[in-house]
């Protein structure tokens, strides 16, 4: 060995034990605790070095656990090894490799992975300094054995990953050391390298496929980053294109051509390529895809077929801007030479070949809109590219509506990628376009009953899909091009008067509902087919449907339906109350029977109830009656299930009780979203039905059981109250306060508190009596919460801590930028002292920016409010004593982290505290700074003047700039 070793030439066995993944506990504990022991000394390593160097262990486990000792060393700990002991690491890996060479067997692939890795970092360490011959000596030593190229194009792939992936982050440092191995590897190995693959792929491609296969994925990885002339030449590439032929090579010798041509180069160039590489695939028979079975494959070609394009359409763009028109235009005809091939893939029944072509399809659509006038040929191939997109966005019979999986997840995503296509189609010609939709829409509605569904599904879906593709502002498709708003009318009309919302498919159902929504406008042109669609929503096609994904789906876009056309909806209101009346009954948790919609379901039903009863055209008077139709049964049903709710023992029944009484509050609440500043509850004389509901559930908040569903949707009832009663609430407000700050957790008060903020925000003076009330008990309670103990790495108690703590502070914001420092200033000298400490201590102790960014601007307004000649007596000296020291102790904490942006923002608002603070105390406060404060931080007198002179100047600009310099000084 190198050197003398502080632990045994020998492993301890007990512990190796322990690597099986089958060993008990204690034995895998001990082999835990004795890798740290070898990893952590300064030789024990060696041992492991020894036995992979002599194969002493057979055991795969034990193999494994000496390469990642040794990996170990290598990564962390190789700048303090010996000379004589990195000369060991190398002489191990190579002994190892030697014994690969003679063994019969291969090892498993995860120990090759793991050996390879640890060859790899040795390189990295070392060939810019000791290894320079790190390639030479391996190829010499492992000439054309197969166990051996296994670990060298191993080695290979791992160097990439390690020195050329972008796909990992490095560090400045690490990114500087890869740039010089690669310079360094071109300068000096890399025609070997190629050299060595070009035999490896000579004499294995017909023996070995795997090494062959293996040797490709490395030409492929490095000829990003090398010189393409030793691999784009002749002698090379005809041999990757006889693997071509070869079934089991064929589709790494695709994706090994394909990154060829994705190489960086110049546009005159990467056009020869493309076009000798096609020349040649055409030639070999590869361009009649129809005679090809092999599905993965054509995938992969589809891929290699996608890169030529799209590197031609690159090469095209390029040329086009440097203006080369002789060129440019020689690149376009070898592009169009590929758009055959192109639709051929595109139309492909397989969605992967057909997906992988997408891009190239996209990108000479793009040519093409950049053209002033399209050759006849490129109108065909614009046509031709839409019938294969409306071929594919078709349905097949194994697509499963009912449990989608990942294959109707795949289709989805396709579907999206062909709508691309079509948005780009619509680009390039839109009446074209919008004429052959019309035309295949238009022969399918007429026989739709005898069509397969899923030709139904996609003639909808077309008509659908234009309402995106076509340019609209804000949807007004039937206003302006007169051509397309009549072609689009006509294709409204013939939807809805075909009868096609009959079809029994639930997917050609939803494609007529989501049209209907899409194209609601058109109801604003033509009102009369209003009628015929409303009963289609109420009836067994739409919220009756068997389905419950279609009725699901419906009762939103009748929702979207209702909001859109309310003003023509005035004929319909009351019968369409009487035919959803059943649809707002609030399901009750006793009941075995599954309604027909969901809960969230019921909350778009109640919105369109609102938004159908408040925009009506009836008088104030009827408008009440009709709100308190709505939510008379939702109220006297809250009655009865709270006073079970009381009673009940069982804590799931409870649960249940308890969420039938949220979801109550919850539809309420949601009809108060129909109303608007120009229709408000006052003016619509509903405001006693609110009232009412309000009396109804306020004594949900002192329920003893289910506090938290209960408090929550009682609480978002109160802040849409706010909104809508205004100050018809505020007698409210009190008792239901009291009621929220009984026995509360962390998250009930941090979601009341938004609620005070609302309130003040929204009165302000109208409720300073209510909130000097109330200051104290909340203020308290926040305090009690944060005091309780909790474990130290209870992660959740500490977010919802910060949580409160920031909410704390929101709060106490809110007050004191509301013009009412009365709240605070009656509160007396103890507990406005108490509160003053706690913002002071949000500010500095606790590293949190975003609170004490908050603190900041508290203790800013309070300097502006009480720190001048008439402001809260004592006020001055807790300047000078608590917040002067807090703008300065605060961002010098190695926790303020001024690279930070949330950070320097707090650092800002820090800033224009001492600015407040020179406002109100003037002079008094700069020469508080040069003979007292600053002195006893150790600032040099020098330094002290400079800050007091920034301090005096009107730029607040230069001032934040020059605090950031001075702690970033000071924490050096």
């Amino acid at each position: 060995m190198a050197c003398e070793s502080a632990l045994p030439a020998i492993m301890d066995e007990q512990a190796l034990m322990g690597l099986n993944p089958n060993a008990d506990a204690c034995y895998r504990q001990r082999a835990l605790a004795y890798f740290e022991q070898l990893k952590e000394s300064q030789d024990g390593w060696e041992v492991c070095a020894e036995a992979l160097a002599k194969g002493i262990y057979s055991d795969d486990h034990v193999k494994f656990f000496c390469f990642q000792v040794l990996e170990h060393q290598i990564k962390y700990r190789h700048g303090s090894l010996t000379g004589a002991q990195q000369q060991l690491i190398r002489e191990t890996l190579m002994k190892w490799l030697q014994l690969q060479l003679m063994s019969t067997q291969s090892e498993k692939p995860f120990i090759k992975n793991k050996a390879a890795q640890v060859f790899a970092l040795t390189f990295i360490m070392e060939y810019l300094t000791v290894w320079p011959k790190f390639f030479f000596d391996l190829l010499s030593l492992v000439g054309l054995s197969p166990h051996g190229l296994d670990i060298y194009l191993r080695t290979l792939m791992a160097i990439d990953a390690e020195v050329v992936d972008r796909d990992i982050l490095h560090t400045p440092e690490e990114t500087r050391r890869n740039t010089l191995i690669k310079d360094s590897m071109r300068e000096n190995c890399i025609p070997a390298l190629v050299e060595s693959w070009y035999q490896i792929l000579q004499t294995y491609q017909q023996s070995n496929s795997e090494l062959t296969c293996q040797c490709l994925e490395v030409v492929g990885a490095y000829v990003s980053w090398i010189d393409l002339n030793l691999i784009a030449n002749d002698r090379f590439v005809n041999l990757l294109l006889s693997h071509m032929s070869v079934e089991e090579l064929r589709e790494e010798a695709c994706d090994c051509l394909f990154e060829i041509v994705n190489k960086g180069m110049d546009p005159v160039d990467k056009t020869k390529l493309v076009e000798s590489l096609s020349q040649v695939l055409q030639s070999s028979g590869f361009f009649n895809v129809e005679q090809e079975e092999d599905v993965d494959f054509l995938a992969k070609f589809s891929r290699l077929v996608n890169g030529m394009g799209q590197a031609l359409v690159l090469s095209w763009t390029k040329l086009s801007k440097a203006g080369d028109v002789k060129v440019a235009a020689e690149t376009l005809r070898a592009l169009e030479a590929k758009v055959p091939l192109m639709l051929q893939l595109l139309i492909h029944e397989d969605d992967d070949i057909s997906a992988n072509i997408v891009g190239f399809c996209y990108d000479y659509l793009h040519i093409l809109k950049q053209l002033s006038l399209l050759t006849d040929q490129q109108k065909n191939n614009v046509e031709a590219v839409m019938l294969a997109v409306m071929k594919k966005l078709t349905y097949d019979d194994e697509y499963n509506f009912e449990n989608e999986g990942e294959d109707e997840a795949m289709f989805v995503e396709y579907r999206k990628q062909l709508k691309m296509l079509l948005d780009r189609l619509a680009q390039v010609s839109p009446e074209l376009l919008l004429e052959s939709v019309c035309r295949v829409f238009t022969s399918t509605m007429q026989n739709w009953q005898t069509a397969r569904f899923m030709e139904v599904e996609v003639a909808i879906r077309l008509f659908y899909m234009m309402g995106e593709a076509l340019p609209a502002s804000h949807g007004a498709h039937f206003t302006g091009d007169a051509t397309k708003a009549s072609t689009l009318q006509d294709m409204m009309r013939t939807l809805i008067s075909s009868g096609v919302s009959e079809y029994h498919h639930t997917s050609v159902t939803l494609e007529f509902f989501e049209t209907v929504v899409r194209y609601d406008k058109f109801f604003i042109v033509e009102p009369q087919h209003i009628p015929n669609v409303l009963v289609a929503f109420l009836d067994h096609r739409g919220l009756r449907h068997s389905s419950p994904k279609v009725r699901s789906r419906v009762a939103y876009l009748f929702s979207r339906f209702i909001k859109t056309l309310h003003k023509h909806m005035n004929a319909y209101i009351e019968d369409i109350l009487s035919r959803i009346q059943d649809l707002l009954e609030l399901a009750p948790p006793e009941n075995g029977f599954p309604a027909l919609l969901s809960n969230d379901d019921q909350l778009f039903m109640f919105e369109t109830a609102g938004v159908l009863i408040v925009n009506g055209e009836c008088p104030a008077d009827r408008k009440q009656a009709l709100m308190r139709s709505l939510l008379t049964p939702l109220m006297e049903a809250f009655r009865l299930l709270l006073a079970k709710l009381t009673q009940e023992a069982d804590e799931e029944r409870r649960t249940a009780l308890a969420d039938c009484l949220s979801h109550a509050v919850g539809f309420a609440s949601r009809t108060s979203k129909a109303f608007s500043n120009k229709q408000t509850v006052k003016l619509c004389g509903c405001s006693e039905v609110y009232l009412d509901c309000l009396q109804t559930f306020l004594p949900a908040l002192s329920c003893p059981v289910q506090r938290g569903t209960l408090r929550s949707a009682v609480r978002s009832f109160l802040h849409r109250m706010i909104i809508c009663l205004e100050e018809e609430v505020l007698p409210f407000i009190p008792a239901a306060s009291e009621h929220m700050l009984k026995d509360c957790e962390p998250k009930d008060l941090q979601e009341f508190i938004p609620l005070i903020n609302q309130i003040t925000a929204k009165f302000k003076s109208q409720v300073s009596p209510f909130l000097q009330q109330v200051f104290m008990p909340l203020v308290l309670a926040i305090f009690e919460v944060l005091s309780r103990p909790a474990e130290d790495n209870d992660q959740t108690a500490a977010l919802e801590n910060q949580m409160l703590r920031r909410s704390y502070f929101s709060f106490i914001q809110t007050i004191a930028s509301s013009g009412m420092n009365e709240v605070m200033a009656n509160q007396g000298a103890e507990n406005i002292e108490r509160v003053l400490f706690t913002i002071i201590q949000g500010a500095v102790d606790f590293p949190d920016p975003v609170a004490q960014k908050t603190c900041f601007i508290i203790l800013s307004k309070l300097v502006e409010l009480w720190g001048g000649k008439d402001g809260l007596v004592g006020f001055p000296d807790f300047i000078y004593k608590h917040i002067v020291p807090a703008c300065f102790l605060a961002p010098l904490k190695p926790t303020f982290d001024l690279s930070d942006a949330q950070t320097v923002l707090t650092l800002s608002e820090c800033t224009l505290t001492l600015k407040m603070i020179h406002l109100k105390r003037g002079l008094e406060f700069v020469q508080f700074l040069q003979q007292e404060y600053l002195p006893s931080l150790q600032v040099s007198p020098e330094i002290t003047q400079e800050l007091c002179q920034v301090l005096q100047q009107p730029d607040t600009k230069v001032l934040k700039n020059y605090m950031k310099a001075f702690f970033q000084r000071a924490k050096l």
